[in-house]
């Protein structure tokens, strides 16, 4: 079981000045479970990853981290090692070559390009070394950052699902912060919508037939709801900054 309470999140900005991030986010998320939360840009969508993967500590609230506790990061750019290979760029992420690292490798259409080194790589090849990356060590908790921003729409969709069924095969729970709804919806079992800056959570919404189950028309309807909320949130949130 994943579960967050951020009460209070401030950032010290050059100034010396104190930004609030994010205020009153809590949800939890069970094992196998996705969650992607998604907001305007500013709203501490990143900031929100960061406290979950502990690598920021300085907030009020508390984290509660399923165990044992592997945790796989994808980020918005691969980070690759480009001195090594990527047999060894997946090794060095503590993977143990067999059957395991096999299989994740054969599912991501990596295995004919394990002793090509990232400078030989396409950008659609990097990214699912870096999501083969993420899996090698068997995550526990699986934290996303925009992993396909960036990649044309039909390259994008092809690496959603093959995400898509790594996530059902390894029962992996995973955060995924995303701008993009059709990313959102086709993922996760509930949506996550934050605020504009600071963030707060106004929503979660479940999606009844994650991962490609959902009809065209479920998923036009869970978008449209979505979108809604968003445009609404945006309102509220101005007229509170007035107010």
């Amino acid at each position: 079981m994943l579960e967050i309470d951020v009460r209070r999140k401030t950032l010290r900005m050059a100034s010396g000045d104190e930004r609030l991030a994010l205020r009153d986010v809590a949800f939890s998320l069970g094992e196998g479970e996705v969650a992607a939360v998604i907001g305007p840009s500013g709203c501490g969508k990143t900031t929100l990853l960061r406290i979950v993967a502990g690598l920021d500590r300085d907030f009020e609230g508390e984290t509660k981290l399923p165990e044992p506790l592997k945790i796989g990061m994808v980020f918005q750019e691969p980070r690759l090692l480009p001195w090594r290979s990527v047999r060894r760029n997946l090794t060095l992420a503590g993977a143990r070559p067999g059957a395991a690292l096999d299989a994740i490798v054969a599912a991501l259409g990596l295995s004919g390009h394990l002793d090509h080194y990232p400078g030989e790589l396409s950008l659609g090849l990097a990214r699912r070394v870096s999501i083969a990356r993420a899996f090698a060590v068997q995550p526990t908790l699986l934290l996303l950052d925009e992993p396909f921003v960036s990649l044309d729409a039909a390259l994008a969709l092809r690496l959603r699902e093959e995400l898509a069924s790594l996530v059902e095969t390894w029962r992996t729970t995973t955060l995924l912060v995303t701008h993009d709804l059709d990313e959102a919806v086709a993922l996760a079992d509930k949506i996550l919508i934050l605020s504009p800056g600071p963030g707060r959570k106004i929503a979660e919404v479940a999606v009844k037939a994650p991962r490609g189950r959902a009809s065209p028309r479920e998923a036009a309807l869970l978008r449209r709801e979505i979108e809604t909320l968003v445009a609404r949130a945006g309102g509220d949130e101005g007229a509170h900054e007035k107010g």
